[in-house]
């Protein structure tokens, strides 16, 4: 696995340089998603979704309420086992609360096909201040063709890079309380990461990133 991440962390800092010196509004006009050319972000428009406000501050309470108990237990750990994250906390959940549980049926609702077979535990993961997630994608092995994360406690940028093409890429603006959900090429062909503080900058503009969790639901491999 080391091998293969070490490619991707090159495909991260080529993004990067390129990066500054082109930005392009989605043609959408969300002004969510910027990226590398006006093809690609419309080549992945139908793959890549933001909805802001998803969650109310209300249901975000309910939430943290359920998780914290558990992840203060924990210490952030700054070295993953497959170098994939620095400094985070994880856990799965699979019971939840009536009022987390209307939060989740709506996520799955938004992201998923009726009927389609869910990967049973919700994944947990929260990021210090200073952590970060490294540009990955997700093992086929265990996921399907759908990601899909409610972002709490703070605003952060999600960077897809295709993998062997450092010049294609595009930046999601997560909002807190937003939903992200990443479907079939952009799941499967693009690496994706959380960009750290120093480097959370969306569209010129910088995007403090405090502590993050996200709640991150996946389909089943078909």
């Amino acid at each position: 696995m080391r091998p293969r991440l070490a490619v991707l962390t090159r495909i991260r800092r080529a993004a990067l340089c390129c990066g500054h010196t082109r930005r392009l509004s989605s043609c959408a006009g969300s002004g969510l998603v910027v990226g590398s050319s006006r093809e690609v972000v419309q080549r992945l428009g139908s793959k890549v979704e933001v909805r802001t406000a998803f969650i109310s501050e209300e249901e975000e309470g309910a939430l943290l309420r359920e998780l914290e108990p558990g992840l203060k237990k924990k210490r952030y750990e700054f070295d993953h086992w497959d170098d994939a994250i620095h400094g985070y906390r994880e856990t799965e959940r699979l019971s939840w609360g009536a009022a987390c549980e209307e939060v989740l049926n709506r996520v799955r609702s938004a992201a998923f096909p009726e009927g389609s077979p869910l990967l049973g535990p919700v994944h947990i993961l929260d990021l210090d201040k200073t952590g970060y997630i490294k540009p990955h994608i997700d093992s086929v092995k265990f996921c399907g063709s759908t990601i899909a994360g409610l972002s709490l406690l703070s605003d952060s940028i999600m960077r897809l890079v295709k993998e062997g093409a450092a010049d294609e890429w595009l930046d999601l603006l997560l909002p807190r309380h937003s939903l992200y959900i990443l479907r079939d090429e952009a799941r499967y062909n693009f690496t994706h990461e959380i960009l750290k503080d120093e480097e959370s900058v969306f569209n010129g503009k910088k995007v403090p990133r405090l502590r993050r969790i996200s709640v991150i639901c996946r389909n089943l491999p078909s």
